[in-house]
């Protein structure tokens, strides 16, 4: 099966950069260079360009063109996506590893977050998600048990609990916190990282139809991960 004008154009761009070929905030070829080379319409090269901006992979400037991007793994301030994704549409390596899955009891700051009552039961995980080996990470979440009864049946190596969430309670809202911290002994373990590093640590509620979903701690390295986004206003 033939591999899309796009996803070719992508892999060029990946390849080029990861060889060293393409520095950080070196300049790439524009929408007609890509075209004429790949032999396909601006359109398809517009779609690669605008693809891999968004994954942070590039940076696009008004009037100046597309460059290669800072070398810190980016996610958007503004959508919630599956952090698999995120790493395989960068062109690099994805894995995971699951520290716990249990059941165990709210406490007031979780029962208050998920809706419950104080002592209620709840649904636990901690997963370290990296990216080409190194941890981007650490997920901490509580999950309603009433809302997601399945949860702690789930392998959480094969999908992540984004997706398995995604399927079985859609997400209809959304709030998050998002501070600078000093990580824990524990996290900074988790994150290989030393006690020096400061971490970005964003809190995320998230809603579905039937109430609140489940409250996760999302923990980051900042010499690996950076938050950015792009917002258009009406004149």
């Amino acid at each position: 099966m033939a591999i899309p004008k796009f996803a070719e154009i992508k892999q060029y761009i990946i390849s080029s950069i990861e060889s060293g070929e393409w520095e950080e905030s070196a300049r790439v070829p524009s929408e007609n260079q890509l075209a004429d080379l790949f032999t396909c319409s601006r359109m398809t090269a517009r779609r690669a360009l605008t693809e891999l901006t968004d994954s942070g992979v590039l940076e696009r400037s008004q009037g100046l063109g597309t460059f290669v991007a800072g070398r810190k793994s980016q996610s958007s301030m503004l959508a919630i996506r599956n952090i698999a994704d995120e790493i395989k549409d960068r062109g690099h390596g994805y894995s995971v590893q699951q520290w716990v899955l249990e059941q165990t009891v709210a406490s007031k700051t979780i029962a208050i977050s998920l809706g419950l009552e104080r002592g209620a039961t709840v649904f636990h995980s901690i997963l370290v998600h990296c990216e080409q080996g190194l941890p981007l990470q650490v997920e901490e979440r509580y999950v309603n048990p009433e809302l997601v009864p399945d949860y702690l049946l789930q392998d959480f190596t094969l999908q992540t609990p984004h997706e398995y969430l995604s399927q079985v309670a859609p997400l209809t809202e959304a709030h998050h916190t998002i501070e600078a911290i000093i990580a824990s002994a524990e996290l900074q373990q988790r994150l290989e990282i030393p006690a020096t590093e400061p971490c970005l640590q964003i809190l995320r509620r998230t809603w579905s139809r039937q109430g609140v979903v489940s409250f996760a701690k999302l923990v980051h390295p900042g010499s690996r991960f950076k938050l950015g986004g792009h917002l258009t206003f009406s004149k």
